[in-house]
């Protein structure tokens, strides 16, 4: 799973990595503990229903996907697994035509008991991974809020070592594929399940983890700003 991850990129880098045309999310600031219900940015295209232009853009949404007719819930949905992400009910629609990357530093996972649990930092080779997410967008106030969740798949590599789920990691050479605003039928969705099952085998073997200070393991008392919280925990430290 992925309940926890770091995104310390600036709205123009974003920009610059993704090759958007622009955002709307001007007042995102680089945050190194991110749980779920949180804004964050996502890349996201949509077509001009008038020129027919596509446009990519970086957008804020909210980490828990929540679609108009899901009444509301004390659990937040920010997970979707990709085995029923082409089927369930709850998934299906957004997976066939709001698809989304979730731009990310890295992620964090935890292993041990409770109360005594080791967080580790788990990272690609690159500053910025991008992991599949699908989106939804609903009225609250009077506003459109628009909410995402992350894809995840078994893990492979160094993230099973840590935890059986990890996010689909995609390349960039398969994001236009991927971020295509079009609507796909059953088979379509199936044959974007096999891509980024298949995609995202590539970049689960670049996955690396090291151990972080466990003060990062409470979100509610973590300072999200600290930078020192991606940092290796020195051998032998008492965290």
């Amino acid at each position: 799973m992925c309940g926890r991850f770091a995104n310390d990129a600036k709205v123009d880098e974003l920009i610059q990595e993704f090759v958007a045309q622009g955002g709307d999310y001007r007042d995102w600031k680089p945050q190194y503990s991110i749980a779920p219900t949180e804004v964050v940015p996502i890349v996201r295209e949509r077509q001009n229903k008038e020129t027919g232009e596509v446009s990519r853009s970086v957008d804020p949404a909210v980490w828990n996907f929540h679609p108009s007719f899901m009444k509301d819930s004390k659990r937040p949905q920010f997970n979707t697994r990709i085995e029923t992400v082409a089927t369930n009910g709850l998934w299906k629609g957004a997976f066939a035509s709001s698809r989304c990357l979730v731009p990310m530093r890295g992620y964090y996972e935890w292993t041990g008991e409770p109360g005594h649990k080791q967080a580790f930092f788990l990272h690609g080779e690159r500053p910025m991974l991008a992991a599949a997410g699908i989106y939804t967008a609903r009225k609250v106030d009077d506003e459109w809020e628009v909410s995402m969740s992350i894809i995840t798949r078994e893990a492979r590599d160094a993230s099973g070592e840590i935890h059986d789920r990890m996010p689909v990691f995609l390349d960039r050479d398969v994001w236009d594929e991927y971020l295509a605003p079009v609507r796909l039928d059953d088979d379509g969705k199936q044959e974007m399940v096999a891509l980024l099952t298949a995609e995202s085998e590539k970049v689960a073997s670049t996955i690396s983890n090291y151990e972080v200070d466990r003060r990062v393991n409470n979100s509610r008392t973590v300072d999200p700003s600290d930078a020192s919280l991606i940092e290796p925990l020195e051998a032998g430290a008492d965290a």
